[in-house]
């Protein structure tokens, strides 16, 4: 009887897209995609395929102009990627990501992802993601420390506590 009283109480989202919605409030970079003629499907939509290459695409930028990442130095290999769709990328559209680090460990961290569509000065959610990254010592092919130049960075840029 106590389960179910306070399975019964338990707060419920109403409105999942309002929720998404607000996802994007928190983010302190964004970059633009270009839509390439390839990534479209026979029903004129981005294919499903397509949205783990724009991540890609965001998070190299995101590490080259934000995190300044070493890549001589260390590696970085993805351990897991999910996504949500919410609305379908068409042609015409113009579309930006959003990225942010979210958590940083000893040797992982994740990044957070919104696409949007760009009209006029309003964005509006095409999709939300994340990836967990592990950093990767190139001479034995195992995972290492994050190195503190670029935890630093991290840190410092997203107003993360560590």
């Amino acid at each position: 009887m106590i389960f179910k009283t306070f399975w019964q109480n338990k707060s419920k989202s109403k409105d999942k897209l309002a929720e998404i919605r607000g996802f994007s409030d928190k983010f302190n970079y964004k970059t633009n995609i270009h839509l390439r003629f390839i990534d479209f499907d026979m029903m004129g939509h981005v294919n499903n395929s397509i949205y783990f290459t724009y991540l890609e695409i965001a998070r190299t930028k995101y590490w080259e102009e934000i995190i300044k990442w070493d890549w001589k130095k260390t590696g970085v290999v993805i351990a897991h990627a999910e996504l949500d769709y919410i609305l379908p990328i068409v042609m015409n559209d113009k579309i930006a990501i959003h990225v942010k680090t979210s958590r940083i460990g000893t040797t992982s961290f994740d990044l957070d992802y919104q696409i949007v569509k760009i009209k006029g000065t309003e964005e509006i959610i095409c999709s939300k993601g994340k990836t967990v990254c592990i950093a990767v010592d190139y001479a034995t092919g195992k995972p290492t420390a994050i190195p503190e130049e670029e935890k630093q960075k991290m840190l410092g840029f997203e107003q993360l506590e560590q």
